[in-house]
């Protein structure tokens, strides 16, 4: 008798608790209704605490503030100032002029003057090392800056208005993936072999590379029209093409971002290889595939001719891979920790 009754007790304990719970969603539909714990039951705890005096932050700050503590990341951007600097100021880092050659020299080992030795036109290898940085890193960021302006642009809009305007622009988007970019690249060079320039190599590098960006974009877009705080603008009287560049590019900066820091690299190759296989730059302006082409000849007679471009080139292009593997994992949410 005693056990039913303490049975009975608590059954009864039980549904008061249901009743008290479902009573804070008696308005909800038949079928819908949704039990919760009273809240002397599930008291706040330490680990659900927050400081309410501690600054806010934002996803940027806190991306800061694993960046500084990453030594990938701080490798990589030494690294990348430092390359930097060779290609803006070449002179701070030799008095040679790299285009100035002596065939008396051809070949010659190195020494104080001239670290690298010479190649086989006489031509001092350290100081085009040097001004080859100019080229090639000037043709990759602005190679870069092209592809996120133009590729954003198409990902914004068709993520942003979708419809028939999506469409469009994802099947453009698919006939311009079907085509790799070196493979491209190297066939319009060759229809227009007149003038080779540096905004040449760019421009079509650019055409051939901006179909990624659009994807990225176009996802990160698609997933922050759809947040709470675009519903709160639209609500407020703001215009679509406000709410696309005022609250939802932005927020979507992110993995664009990323994609440019880590695909910078890939341009810098694009351009070497062009210009290694001789439909890049003309061999009167100083880079780095110029200099390993002209050296591949010399590989087993010289090899240190052919190894201080590669070098130069390889270590560019890691520092900005690296750079861009940190960056992509300070601003994961997924990578982060307590």
């Amino acid at each position: 008798m005693r056990g039913e009754s303490q049975m009975t007790d608590m059954t009864a304990n039980s549904e008061n608790t249901k009743t008290q719970a479902k009573s804070i969603f008696s308005g909800s539909l038949p079928g819908q209704e949704r039990f919760v714990a009273p809240l002397e039951e599930t008291p706040l705890r330490d680990v659900d605490s927050i400081d309410e005096e501690a600054p806010a932050t934002s996803m940027w700050s806190d991306a800061w503030k694993t960046l500084r503590k990453n030594p990938i990341f701080i490798i990589s951007a030494i690294l990348v100032i430092f390359i930097l600097l060779v290609a803006l100021f070449p002179s701070l880092f030799t008095k040679q002029d790299p285009v100035v050659c002596n065939l008396e020299n051809s070949l010659e080992s190195g020494n104080a003057s001239h670290p690298f030795g010479f190649d086989l036109q006489g031509c001092d290898v350290y100081s085009r090392v040097v001004y080859g940085a100019r080229t090639s890193v000037s043709i990759g960021i602005a190679t870069t800056i092209m592809v996120t302006l133009l590729g954003g642009f198409i990902g914004a809009i068709a993520g942003f208005f979708g419809g028939w305007l999506d469409a469009i622009l994802s099947r453009v988007t698919d006939i311009f993936f079907a085509i790799p970019m070196l493979l491209g690249a190297i066939v319009l060079l060759q229809m227009f072999r007149t003038s080779t320039s540096i905004w040449k190599i760019v421009f079509t590098l650019t055409l051939f590379g901006w179909v990624s960006m659009a994807r990225i974009t176009r996802s990160a877009v698609m997933e922050a029209k759809n947040l709470e705080f675009n519903t709160a603008s639209t609500a407020l009287g703001s215009s679509p093409i406000r709410n696309l560049f005022r609250h939802i590019v932005p927020n979507s900066l992110a993995p664009v971002i990323v994609m440019a820091t880590m695909s910078l690299g890939s341009y810098i190759v694009s351009e070497a290889t062009l210009s290694f296989l001789g439909i890049g730059l003309p061999t009167s302006v100083v880079s780095w595939g110029g200099d390993i082409s002209t050296a591949q000849n010399l590989l087993r007679t010289n090899p240190s001719v052919l190894f201080y471009p590669s070098a130069a080139l390889a270590i560019t292009v890691l520092a900005f891979i690296m750079l861009g593997d940190a960056v992509k994992d300070a601003l994961d949410p997924k990578t982060r920790t307590a």
